[in-house]
């Protein structure tokens, strides 16, 4: 069974696939994973998802105003055994709706931004 929870960066699975994100940030940045740790953290995200199969959290993803009409997606992350089956989509079209039913319409960072649907 597969399952979609909004939730805050106190959730404990959240906490969990984050750590396994920044394992493996760490290794993909190498050196750089420094710099760009300091821009990770999870302490005021309040608006997150854990996806679940059959109970257990296999990806998660999270935003956080960057305006008052715009969001930043942040930690999205989908364990690697189940990449390829659209669960990012999911979760990414998880927080879009959410971050639409609080009015942001649209989502991203200077170099690349979109409307949300």
């Amino acid at each position: 069974m597969e399952q979609l929870k909004r939730t805050t960066s106190t959730d404990s699975n959240f906490k969990s696939m984050v750590t396994l994100l920044d394992e493996d940030l760490a290794e993909r940045d190498g050196d750089d994973n420094a710099f760009y740790a300091q821009f990770n953290g999870i302490v005021h995200l309040k608006y997150c998802v854990v996806y679940y199969i059959d109970n257990l959290p296999v990806g998660c993803g999270a935003f956080k105003p960057f305006n008052e009409t715009t969001i930043e997606v942040k930690r999205m992350f989908i364990l690697p055994s189940h990449r390829g089956k659209s669960i990012a989509s999911k979760v990414l079209n998880e927080l879009e709706l959410w971050a639409k039913e609080l009015n942001y319409y649209s989502s991203g960072l200077a170099t690349k931004k979109w409307t949300i649907r």
